[in-house]
Order: structure tokens, then sequence, then C-alpha cells
């Protein structure tokens, strides 16, 4: 009985110890929390290069409990015997040797399981919330361990909250419609990938010779033009584009003299050079006809876009203790009680740390996306000479 009761009561010790954040708690809570967003945005990129380069259909067997891949050259000739039966062969790589197919062969095959190892971390964690319940089917008398938790959390100081929420509402009015308009975006940029529209009206600003091509609205239901027609679906991209650079620059137009919390200001700042780098990326990827490098770096721009609006959101919804702590009336307060010159903030931490990445990462990736229109346009040059 007595060994019961002294699990019970570290049970609840350590869970008053992560709520309430200790140090080491934390840490590893965030540890995890960062590795599980690279590793969907992992699979996210590595999924847009499968497509990029074709390899999604590699594989004409795929069991759902996997399998291994051809290990000897005898295995791999019958692999590749299976794929040239296929219409992805016969309408798209007819001609394949051996050593591409094993290229896309791989590519399809570590997407796979990439996929597999996330599903089985899902799985793993159904498994402990279902063995957390079992204990609780007939809880010992004493407090719920959850509502404990709960009402340790829930003790918010008012006057902080309102102080963030002072500043912070007016941004929230104008972040809210644009998050939709960048989520509106990123889905329409998934209907051009998957209408490979990427590769028609390779020319920008026009679309070929006209501002608006031929032939937008000529299939039957008119719907279908917005899923299906590559000039109807690759226009709507490029005008949503614009539209989202407008929106975010009328954002930071308008809250870039509002006295709002530093971090806000940073995250309104990545936004907008975030908005610039996708732009750019955009652009040269459609004027160097889809390479496979600028494909997949647009789409991991994508995600990132879609990454920043959301922590902006969630930092004006809710702001984290830390983040509070740091506000200038809050401090002023502290500093009579006790002097805390040393005391940082996790949240401005977190957001400086994106800031100081897309700083670092945009410049590159504009770069990168220069160089290859340059050499893209240098080798059309060359070939017109010969």
């Amino acid at each position: 009985m007595s060994t019961l009761a002294a699990t019970s009561s570290e049970s609840k010790e350590g869970l008053k110890l992560l709520v309430t954040g200790g140090p080491q708690a934390r840490k590893l809570v965030g540890t995890w929390l960062f590795g599980s967003a690279a590793w969907v945005f992992s699979m996210v990129v590595l999924g847009g290069v499968t497509r990029l380069t074709r390899s999604g259909l590699s594989m004409t067997d795929w069991k759902f409990t996997g399998e291994f891949p051809p290990l000897s050259d005898e295995a791999w000739a019958k692999e590749f015997e299976k794929y040239k039966q296929s219409p992805e062969y016969k309408r798209v790589n007819k001609g394949m040797n051996l050593e591409d197919f094993k290229f896309i062969y791989w590519m399809e095959y570590a997407h796979l399981q990439l996929s597999g190892l996330f599903a089985l971390g899902a799985g793993q964690g159904f498994i402990g919330w279902w063995m957390v319940k079992s204990g609780l089917e007939e809880p010992p008398s004493e407090y719920s361990q959850p509502r404990t938790a709960l009402s340790v959390v829930m003790p918010e100081p008012p006057a902080e909250s309102l102080a963030w929420v002072r500043g912070a509402a007016k941004v929230k009015r104008l972040a809210l419609p644009v998050s939709f308009i960048v989520g509106i975006t990123a889905i329409s940029g998934a209907f051009v990938a998957g209408n490979d529209a990427g590769r028609a009206f390779n020319t920008f600003p026009k679309m070929g010779d006209t501002w608006i091509p031929d032939g937008i609205f000529e299939m039957k239901p008119l719907i279908r033009n917005f899923f299906e027609n590559t000039a109807t679906v690759q226009l709507d991209h490029r005008l949503l584009a614009t539209t989202t650079l407008l929106a975010i620059g009328t954002m930071w137009w308008f809250t870039r003299k509002l006295d709002i919390h530093p971090a806000v200001k940073a995250l309104i700042g990545s936004t907008v050079a975030m908005t610039a780098v996708q732009v750019t990326l955009g652009v040269s990827t459609l004027l160097s006809y889809v390479p496979v490098s600028l494909g997949s770096a647009h789409q991991a721009g994508a995600l990132t876009f879609l990454t920043l609006m959301l922590l902006l959101n969630h930092t004006l919804r809710r702001p984290s203790p830390s983040l509070l702590k740091s506000l200038p009336q809050v401090a002023r307060r502290r500093r009579d009680i006790a002097r805390t010159d040393g005391e940082k903030s996790t949240g401005c931490l977190v957001v400086f740390a994106t800031v100081a990445a897309v700083a670092v990462v945009g410049p590159l990736l504009g770069l990168m996306s220069v160089s290859h229109v340059v050499s893209y346009r240098f080798s059309i040059g060359t070939e017109k000479d010969d």
C-alpha cells in the first residue's frame, strides 16, 4: 500500500513539474516537438522531390506491411521488368535504364519508410494513451492527476493577459484573414503541382503573349476548370500569390507603428521576408521549367510560410508565460519585488531564432534561384547560337 502511495505521489510531482515548467521537462518537451515538426517537414519535402522526379510509381508492388528492397542484380532486373509493364514507364519513362530506375525506386522507398516511421510514432502515442487510460478505469480515492494539472495551469494573472491583449488585438484582426489567404494560396499551389501546370506558360509576368490565356473556362462543368485546367490553375496561383504579397505588405504597414511586443514585430517581419523569398522562388521555378532543386525549395518555403503564420496567430491568441513576463508593464512590477535581469523569454528566443533562420536561408535560396535562372537562360542562348 505504501509503495502504491509513493508511486502515485511521484507521478503527481512529475506531472506538476512538467506543466509548471521544470527546466529539464520543458527542454525535453520542446526538443520532442521541434523534432516532430522537423520530421513532418522533411517528409513533405521528400514527397515533393518524389513527385518532381516522377518516382512515385516506381514500386509496382507495395505491401501494407512493408518489404525489403531488391538486394541482388537478379532482383533488380526482375523489379525493373515489372516496372516496364506499367503505364508510367510506357507513357513517361520509356527507354529508362536500370541505374535511373534504381534512383527513382530508392526515392519512393525512402519516402514510404519515413512515412511508416511517422505512423509508428503516432501509433506509439495512441498505445501510451491507451495504457494511461487503463490505469484510470478504477481510480484511487484521491485527486485526479489531469485535473490537478489543469488546476495548476489555469491561474494566469489576469492583469498580464490584459496587458498583452490590448496590444495584440489590432494585429489579430489582420493576421487571421491574411493567414486564410496564405492557406488558400498554398492549396492552389498543390493543384499546380498536381496538374504539372508549372511546365506550361513559362513566362512572367505574362502567360505566354497575353495576361490571361485563352481557354480558361473551356471545361464543362465550369467548376472543373479550377481543379483540372492547366491554364486556370496556374492563373489562380499567380493571382493568389500576388494577393498574398499585397496582404502581407498591408499587415506590416498597418502594424509597424503599433505598441506591440518585439516578438510579434519580429514574426511579422519574418513573414514579409518569407513572402519575398517565396515569390522569388516561384518565379524562378517557373522561368527555369521546374528544376527539382527549385521546385523542392518552393514547396519547403510554402511549408515554412504556413508555419510562420501559425506561430504568429498562436502568439497573438495566447502568449507564453515567459513572453508575458517580458512585457514592460510586468517587468517594472517584478523589478520592485526581485531583480530578474538574467531572465530570458523562451517565446522571444524561439521567434528570434526563426527570424535568424529566415535571414540566413532566405538570401541563399534567392541567390540559388537567380543562379538557376541565369544558367538556364544562358544555356538556351548558347543552344540558339549553335
